[in-house]
């Protein structure tokens, strides 16, 4: 694999465990829903700090946690509701949909309240956009397989919680989504090899429908999203 033997050959570069760990911090416990301005806002100063390769690092560590504590999140969902009920669901990270068609008023969207504090319109959309904006050294600092895996989940969690979880359609939402899928993008075209597109995004990309995108706070429409379109777009160039 090209990103290990980079690691190991010429390719090495310096990593610093101690400012990655400082700017994880940072970026924790700085932004999100406690900090005092926009999201926009935010996602434009967690990009700022994270830059560099150890910010790289930290923004595909902030995208693989937040993957792995939802699903560990519906994980324990789908397991109380089997507890309460006997109704038996089963929770596939290469796909959401099913799980989110068969009982998504029963569960909870779980991005808005993971143990990491990551909150998908501010933290979350920083480090996607990072990863994205880098993806052409990603494979000098970590194995970009994996983490393209996680931004597919994330992107399929995102949009399964518009259609099934409740979740409003805003802008602050929208620009995560366009963020998850231009990254999604740029990984894939910076890969030797690239993996096949999972089943959750195959389906999306077969539609054509244009969903109202909101403003953050009122009930006015401010635009559209054609989430079909725009992944054929980018996915398939």
């Amino acid at each position: 694999m090209r990103w290990l033997r980079r690691l190991l050959g010429g390719g090495r570069v310096q990593l610093d465990e101690g400012r990655q760990q400082a700017l994880l911090q940072d970026v924790q416990y700085r932004y999100g829903p406690r900090a005092s301005i926009p999201f926009s806002e935010q996602v434009e100063a967690v990009t700022g700090v994270l830059n560099g390769d150890d910010g790289l690092v930290v923004a595909a560590r902030i995208v693989s946690q937040v993957a792995d504590e939802a699903h560990a999140d519906l994980q324990a969902q789908a397991h109380a509701i089997h507890q309460r009920t006997g109704r038996r669901l089963l929770v596939h990270r290469r796909n959401y949909r099913p799980l989110w068609k068969e009982a998504g008023p029963a569960l909870r969207w779980p991005l808005f309240a993971l143990p990491c504090g990551f909150h998908p319109y501010a933290q979350v959309a920083a480090a996607v956009a990072v990863v994205g904006n880098q993806a052409s050294r990603l494979d000098r600092v970590t194995d970009p397989n994996p983490l393209l895996t996680r931004v597919f989940e994330v992107l399929d969690l995102t949009v399964a919680g518009w259609e099934y979880g409740r979740v409003r359609v805003d802008t602050d939402g929208a620009a995560l989504v366009d963020r998850l899928i231009s990254s999604a993008a740029q990984v894939l075209a910076a890969m030797d090899d690239p993996p096949r597109l999972p089943p959750a995004v195959r389906e999306l990309m077969r539609r054509n429908n244009t969903l109202a995108v909101h403003a953050p706070t009122g009930p006015q429409a401010v635009g559209g999203i054609n989430l079909g379109a725009t992944m054929r777009e980018r996915l398939l160039a």
